[in-house]
């Protein structure tokens, strides 16, 4: 990914991050830089906080990406899965019920999620839900579409 621009977010920018990422994590991101960049070869929309791509843009909302989940660990909007979906999801495969051990309540279909892996609690990708959180454990069916994960371009990517 080649960096196209690269400029600092006015105050009133960083404000909606820190609230969008508080309201929807539950966690507060605070840092000395905000700096969004754009890309000659990808789509992606993202800020370095304090010079690391912590945060993306889903769709005009902005959401942090699986470093920023891992630097400042959520405590809602999470779906937790089991050991042998580790592979899959870090290889970018949508979320099957199966998988899944656990899903806050408070996550409703359309919602942006942090996948998570039960062993070592460590965040894996990030995707929108395809059912509210009460609905994701069961036997069959996709419950969560990859948008971001362990490995993609945007995982790789450094400054």
């Amino acid at each position: 990914m080649n960096v196209k621009s690269r400029h600092h977010l006015r105050a009133d920018a960083i404000d909606d991050i820190e609230t969008a990422v508080s309201e929807n994590l539950g966690v507060d991101v605070e840092a000395d830089s905000y700096e969004k960049v754009e890309f000659d070869d990808s789509d992606w929309e993202v800020v370095l906080v304090d010079g690391e791509p912590l945060v993306l843009y889903v769709d005009d909302e902005p959401f942090l990406t699986v470093q920023g989940l891992n630097a400042f660990p959520p405590t809602e909007h999470i779906v937790t899965v089991d050991a042998g979906a580790v592979s899959f999801v870090s290889d970018g495969a949508d979320v099957m019920r199966p998988g899944i051990t656990e899903a806050d309540d408070d996550i409703s279909e359309g919602d942006l999620v942090a996948i998570n892996e039960e062993s070592h609690g460590k965040f894996l990708a990030v995707g929108r839900a395809k059912a509210s959180g009460d609905d994701m454990v069961g036997d069959s069916g996709k419950v969560v579409e990859s948008i971001h994960h362990v490995g993609d371009d945007l995982f790789e990517f450094t400054v």
